[in-house]
This record gives structure tokens, C-alpha cells and sequence, in this order.
């Protein structure tokens, strides 16, 4: 690695975007000083529930629920409800999608993307990489994005250990970085338990690998709490790895286990974490982003989506009586 994780771990991020808060039920993202977080909503939990349990979720009507709500974003998840993302290119397409937000009082403020070239072993294959993700982060800013997530999963592709793979994604990531710094945002990138990069060690090498302050990582409860142990405190794990590291929250439940390929999500307060432990700690750790709320393979995704803004809301009415 470039740096010594002392250095590393000691070293500054970019600062967090302002903080927005709900002014009345269709304004949002109204500007609110002593709000110490924004919240968004996740399409792909509403995506993942009407896959798997045969639900049917409205664009509009999902829309019109996270404006009502008092939600401030929504986080955009590659071809759902219908198609891909266009290109930045497509000037047309892109202002058409950015105002059929803004008539909901939500700002697009981030979006998924994948993709496992990111660190094969083909140079080739990680130029190509880089290349489309210039065009999608080039996008997001666009569409109004404050920062662009990405999921690193697939298998060794072509490297011969994981280590080689952590190299690799490192190099991409620090070049994908310099893009979103240049553009104005930072990336957040999220490991999850079946991928093969899976465990503490593996997030604090890709973090030490890509040495740049606008890569970072995301917070899932779920996630955290099956990388160190299905004990219910994700936390430990958050504290380990320091907060400032962290660029995106996922608010999820979980109780421990895995399920249909990753970790299970659960609502806020239907598992064995204690959610206000995690957000008491971003709040000490100066965490200033956004917190989508993850209903990913919920049954009902606004009661998921509601019970974690319910949570988020608990925390900051102990926050403001501090």
C-alpha cells in the first residue's frame, strides 16, 4: 500500500455537502441549518420488493410518498422502473428526468452502479471501466448528485488472489476519485458480504489502496453486522473504521443473517441492532451526508422506508435537545 494505515486512518475527507430539511410537504429540500442529516429514499428497495414478493410500486406514486414524508432525495438504481440511465449526452432525456423530481421537491442525489472490470486483472478491462465511469459520474452531476455510489462485486477476474484484486480496484478508485473530485463530488463505494471483498480488512486495504480523500465508503448496519460477527453491533465495526470514512449511510435492521445473496434487511427496530447506536455515533463522528433509508427485499417498502425516517427523526430530536 502507498500510505501507512496510521497516516491513512488519520487522514482528513472532503467536507460533507449542507444539510437539508422539510419546510412543507412538497419543498423537501428546503435549506435547514440545524438538521444534521439529509434523507433519501432507495428505489431499489422498492425495486427489490416488487421482484420478489410481486408488489407494485408506482413511480409517481413513490415520488409523491417520499415528498409527503419530508424526504430530501431519492437514490436512482440502474434500469428501474423502465431502462437504463441515459447518457450525459442525452441533454433532453437528462433535464426531463431531473424535473420530474424537482416537481416532487426531491434532488437526485446519487446513483447505484456496478461493475467488476473495476479491478480485473486486464488493464484494458479497467481503462474501459474508468471510461464508462467517467460518463455516468459526468451524469449524476448533471442530474444533481452530490456523489455516485458503486458495488464492486464479481469474482477474482482474472487476478490470482484477493489481494491482487484489492490492488487493482484501488488503482481504478483512486482515478475515479480524481473524476468526482473534479466534478465536485466524492464516490462511496459498498462491499457486502458475498462479494469477495468481504471483510474489515478487505475495506480498510481498498480504502488504503485508492489513497484519495473523495473515495469512500458506505455504513450498512446489515452489512457491517455480518462482516464482524452477527452480534448486533455494527457499530463496533463503524468505530473501528472511523466515520470519517464514511460518504453514504444505508439504514437497515438486520438480524444476522443472509438473505437471497446478501445480508438480511430488516425495518428499523425489527432486529437485533440498536439503530439509534449507529446514529448517535455518525452524529459523534461529525457525519454530515445523506441516509437512504434501505428497504432492499422488504415485503412492504414504505413501511420500511417510514420506520427509518421514524428512527432518523428520533435521533435528531435527541440531537437537538443536546
Amino acid at each position: 500500500m502507498q500510505s501507512s494505515r496510521r497516516h491513512f486512518l488519520a487522514g482528513s475527507l472532503l467536507a460533507g455537502a449542507a444539510v437539508l430539511a422539510k419546510s412543507s410537504p412538497l419543498t423537501a429540500a428546503a435549506a435547514s441549518a440545524d438538521a444534521p442529516w439529509k434523507c433519501g429514499v432507495g428505489l431499489n428497495g422498492f425495486m427489490s420488493s416488487g421482484d420478489h414478493f410481486k408488489k407494485t410500486y408506482p413511480l409517481w406514486e413513490i415520488l409523491d410518498y417520499a415528498a409527503q414524508a419530508g424526504f430530501n432525495g431519492v437514490e436512482l438504481v440502474e434500469g428501474w422502473p423502465m431502462g437504463g440511465y441515459p447518457d450525459y449526452e442525452e441533454e433532453k432525456r437528462v433535464a426531463a428526468l431531473r424535473r420530474l423530481y424537482n416537481q416532487y421537491g426531491l434532488q437526485i442525489y446519487t446513483m447505484q452502479t456496478g461493475g467488476a472490470d473495476s479491478y480485473a486483472s486486464s488493464a484494458e478491462a479497467r481503462r474501459e471501466w474508468l471510461a464508462r465511469f467517467r460518463r455516468l459520474a459526468t451524469l449524476c452531476k448533471a442530474l444533481g448528485g452530490d456523489f455516485i455510489g458503486h458495488w464492486p462485486g464479481g469474482g477474482l477476474e482474472g487476478n490470482k488472489t484477493v489481494d491482487e484484486a484489492i490492488k487493482h480496484l484501488g488503482s481504478s478508485y483512486r482515478e475515479a476519485s480524481k473524476i468526482c473530485a473534479d466534478l465536485g463530488m466524492h464516490m462511496s463505494f459498498e462491499i457486502e458480504p458475498p462479494f469477495l471483498f468481504n471483510t474489515y480488512e478487505h475495506l480498510i486495504g481498498i480504502l488504503e489502496a485508492a489513497d484519495h480523500p473523495a473515495c469512500r465508503t458506505n455504513y450498512d448496519p446489515s452489512h457491517f453486522d455480518v462482516m464482524s460477527g452477527s452480534k448486533g453491533k455494527p457499530e463496533d465495526m463503524l468505530k473501528r473504521l472511523g466515520v470519517q470514512h464514511i460518504g453514504h449511510v444505508h439504514l437497515t435492521d438486520t438480524d444476522g443473517t443472509q438473505f437471497n445473496g446478501t445480508s438480511t434487511h430488516l425495518p428499523c427496530g425489527e432486529g437485533h441492532c440498536d439503530i439509534q447506536a449507529s446514529l448517535h455515533l455518525l452524529h459523534e463522528g461529525g457525519y454530515k451526508g445523506w441516509i437512504m433509508i434501505d428497504a432492499w427485499m422488504t415485503e412492504d417498502a414504505y413501511y420500511t422506508t417510514q420506520k427509518g425516517i421514524d428512527a432518523v427523526r428520533v435521533a435528531q430530536q435527541a440531537f437537538s435537545a443536546e
